[in-house]
């Protein structure tokens, strides 16, 4: 078989030009430290210079020839250097270069002025440079990382949309993997790695049919031997790559057409004194964004790491170091950007995740600490009142309720403030433990309330009270109030509902009444914690589907009048690993019980040629007297898409499918006289399909309901999906839940299969975080705990470890004032403040519901 020929460049001052250029930019990339190629710049002048002909003199322009006779390049200062590379590669004509290093560099002096220069004046927020052998006072690791050297203003806005914004964001800027660099002689076969090596000979082929596929092909050796790479379908690789260049090659060794042949996914140039990519070595392969090549990044986050790395002292306690035999932070640090070996990188990232996991430890335990450093209302149990609610209730409480309710009641008993997160399955009864905690919050004459995410959901939450409280209650000729009468209790109890939708004469009407204790249960959404609203003799708050509402919303609640009791309800299962990390601050119970006479739905996913298989088996349930939901797929964040996707469905099951039926629809954009018009028409069996968005994830109770079919299943989290299948089953008929995808991913493949495969939501989300992670299966900015980068969750050993030195560190020192954990509090100041900065921007606490 002929080899490809290799297309050679044939002006050889264009290639001379080039190579200078190229050379030059390398300079101003290093901070013109005179190291762009080995032995400094004049010396690769001298023999630039030497092997040029008369004829490529004359070629030159004058500007370049004054540039190239000035005095040497080696004696000029960083500043003046810097004027010397702008002015050669402005006489070699390369504007876009030269408009690239200019915006990042700071004003250069003249290079050849006699006269003493006045002090310059830095430009605000622009500091100068700093070399790693000499740093100045004043800085730390909170300055910005334009005083590193190598960082100019135009790549500080690089560094700031990978979130970097000081210099201990570039420190703990982790590689997300490394690159093993191996020699020619010893590629791996099929695994992604990296050589190093000397162009030999560069040049363009074509293949593929017709020799449409134009792509890239060099001879690349080391001392071991030689070897062909190939950058397919990349033939503008040949413009920038020289023979005589020594590159850093990645990629995979796999043979080709029956030749060996090293298939390149990206490149770049290297110099022979970068002795961290030899071979054997582990390169870092760091997140980047546009503009930022790999080389830069690792020799800013190198130079971060040399002038910073002996200044950095160590936050955690040494007790805590020995106890856990822990590296140092400096060698952690060092040994996960630039690990020696397979070893070293392991440790180095153990010693670095615990941080993370410990740092988040000690942020919950201390917010427990502090919301238990005060007093609270001491609401010790009124029996009469929990013996008169409970006989009222037209069910028996199981097993796991009343251990709930044991627990609550002995938290709210006490006069420390308590914070307790109650999980259960859909249906499993946690409102009924938070309404008897509240009546009780009443009994003793103080006020509660409940929040929840969503106007149908408070809504729902009002009147599912009012059944529960039916034969207790009577109607007044008022809107969204109730009133109770209890043998049990010395007065009437007023319940009250508040909505960011309602009139601002109901808000102020009700604002009113809170203030005056003319309610004494106050149902809402995120409305009740605006300012504005007074609710001056708060003692118990309630908090559902908790995961929605960001820290600083849950606190606004709590913070209400005096300090109160918290309880936050969850119908969205959180495994033990993450609820210890992520709500540590809270004591945690477990409703793991359906009702008497529940049986898990069932679940099945189908494909898209067993629709018409979906439909008759919705036909048969409303025969059958049942009803059934039809939700549409959660396209992205917009309110606008979902519902196009739901009124289309809507138009194709009532005018088609299902046009002997009485088919309704809901969605998020409709107002909330809308969605209860529809609910209470569904509700009443009115309505026998309903088509609706994910507004119905939370917060529907329609006992009749058996079908829940899921259009576009895989767009969908487990979490979501387990919630929708929560909507049916909810009496004692058996539920069904259908979903339908067309084309799944891999990934949604595996998320249908647990579906089909469990029905206990703890499992479920056990499988959730496997396959998503914690970040994303809480919604960090929902939890209010940034994302962790090294940390597992399923590090049952590192979680273990960590929660117990933490709570050894503070049971010592709460507040963290001994000397030794001066630079843990700075820590924890640090996440603290990172916390609020996470929770601001949340829908809630822009005071937005999503419906």
């Amino acid at each position: 078989m002929t080899q490809p020929s290799i297309q050679k460049i044939a002006d050889p001052i264009s290639m001379r030009m080039a190579a200078f250029r190229r050379v030059l930019q390398m300079e101003a990339e290093r901070g013109h430290e005179n190291k762009a190629v080995v032995g400094g710049l004049d010396r690769f002048l001298d023999r630039w210079r030497a092997d040029l002909t008369d004829d490529e003199i004359k070629e030159l322009s004058t500007s370049l020839t004054a540039t190239l006779t000035q005095r040497k390049y080696d004696g000029l200062s960083v500043d003046q250097r810097t004027r010397w590379v702008h002015e050669a590669l402005a006489a070699l004509g390369d504007q876009q270069a030269l408009q690239e290093i200019k915006a990042e560099q700071v004003p250069a002096e003249k290079p050849h002025s006699t006269k003493p220069q006045p002090a310059k004046q830095a430009k605000p927020g622009v500091a100068k440079p700093v070399s790693p052998k000499s740093l100045p006072e004043g800085l730390s690791l909170d300055s910005a990382p334009i005083v590193i050297k190598g960082v100019g203003p135009g790549i500080a806005v690089k560094l700031e949309v990978l979130a970097i914004k000081d210099i201990r964001g570039l420190l703990y800027h982790y590689p997300s993997r490394h690159l093993s660099v191996s020699q020619v002689a010893n590629l791996p076969q099929g695994e992604e790695t990296a050589i190093v090596g000397s162009v030999w000979d560069v040049g363009t082929l074509r293949m593929g049919k017709g020799g449409s596929l134009q792509s890239t092909e060099a001879v690349l050796g080391d001392e071991t031997g030689n070897i062909r790479v190939l950058w397919f379908n990349q033939p503008y690789v040949a413009r920038y790559v020289r023979p005589g260049n020594r590159l850093l090659v990645n990629g995979y060794f796999r043979g080709y057409r029956g030749q060996p042949t090293f298939e390149a996914n990206g490149y770049e140039v290297v110099q022979d004194n970068e002795d961290r990519i030899a071979p054997g070595s582990l390169l870092p392969i760091y997140p980047a964004t546009k503009g930022m090549p790999q080389r830069t990044l690792r020799r800013i986050i190198s130079n971060a790491l040399d002038a910073w790395l002996p200044r950095l002292a160590d936050h955690l306690p040494e007790a805590v170091l020995q106890r856990q035999s822990l590296l140092s932070v400096t060698t952690a640090l060092r040994d996960y950007h630039q690990p020696g070996s397979p070893e070293a990188k392991a440790s180095a990232r153990y010693r670095l995740a615990f941080d993370e996991m410990f740092i988040r430890q000690i942020f919950m335990l201390s917010r427990k600490h502090e919301w238990q450093s005060e007093r609270a209302a001491k609401l010790t149990t009124v029996k009469a009142v929990m013996s008169e609610f409970i006989a009222a209730l037209p069910f028996t409480l199981t097993k796991a309720q009343s251990r709930a309710l044991k627990e609550v009641l002995a938290d709210i008993a006490a006069d420390v403030p308590s914070r307790r997160l109650v999980e259960g399955e859909v249906g499993s009864g946690k409102t009924v433990v938070a309404l008897a905690a509240m009546l009780n919050a009443v009994a003793h004459g103080h006020q509660a309330a409940i929040m929840a995410p969503t106007e149908i959901l408070a809504q729902q939450h009002f009147e599912t009270i009012s059944r529960l409280l039916q034969g207790m209650s009577r109607p007044i000729n008022e809107p969204n109030n109730l009133v109770v009468e209890m043998d049990s209790m010395s007065k009437p109890m007023a319940i009250g509902l508040m909505l960011g939708s309602h009139t601002k004469r109901q808000k102020d009407d009700m604002k009113r009444r809170m203030e005056e204790h003319a309610v004494d249960i106050l149902v809402g959404t995120h409305a009740i914690i605006q300012g504005d609203v007074n609710i001056p003799d708060l003692a118990l708050a309630v908090v559902d589907e908790e995961h929605r509402f960001g820290v600083a919303q849950r606190g606004a609640l709590g913070g209400k009048g005096q300090r109160t009791h918290l309880i936050s309800m969850s119908a969205t299962p959180i495994p033990r690993s993450l609820a210890l990390t992520f709500y540590g601050d809270m004591d945690i119970s477990i409703i793991d019980e359906l009702p008497p006479g529940r049986s898990p739905s069932q679940t099945k996913w189908l494909r898209p040629d067993q629709r018409e298989q979906a439909n008759r088996f919705i036909r048969k349930e409303v025969a059958a007297g049942h009803q059934a939901f039809v939700v549409c797929p959660l396209i992205d964040e917009s309110d606008s898409l979902q519902t196009s996707a739901a009124v289309e469905e809507y138009r194709k099951l009532s005018e088609d499918v299902f046009s002997d039926l009485s088919v309704g629809l809901l969605h998020g954009r409709m107002n909330l006289k809308e969605k209860t018009a529809v609910m209470e028409r569904f509700r009443a069996g009115d309505i026998q399909v309903l088509v609706s968005t994910p507004v119905v994830e939370v917060g529907v109770d329609i006992p009749n309901a058996t079908v829940m079919m899921v259009e576009g299943a895989d767009r969908f989290g487990l979490s979501s999906l387990h919630q929708l299948r929560g909507r049916v089953g909810r009496s004692d008929a058996q539920g069904y839940c259908i979903l339908m995808s067309e084309h799944p991913s891999e990934d949604a493949q595996a998320r249908l299969s647990v579906m089909e495969r469990e029905s206990d939501g703890f499992r479920v989300a056990e499988e959730d975080m496997k396959l998503r992670g914690p970040g994303e299966l809480t919604g960090t900015r929902q939890s209010g705990v940034p994302d962790m980068k090294l940390a597992s969750l399923q590090d049952t050993q590192l979680l273990s470890a960590t929660r117990e030195e933490a709570t050894a560190v503070l049971t010592r020192d709460p507040r963290l004032e001994l000397p030794e954990h001066t630079l843990l509090a700075e820590a924890l100041y640090r996440l603290t403040a990172r916390v609020e900065e996470e929770t601001v921007d949340t829908p809630t606490a822009k005071g937005k519901s999503r419906a």
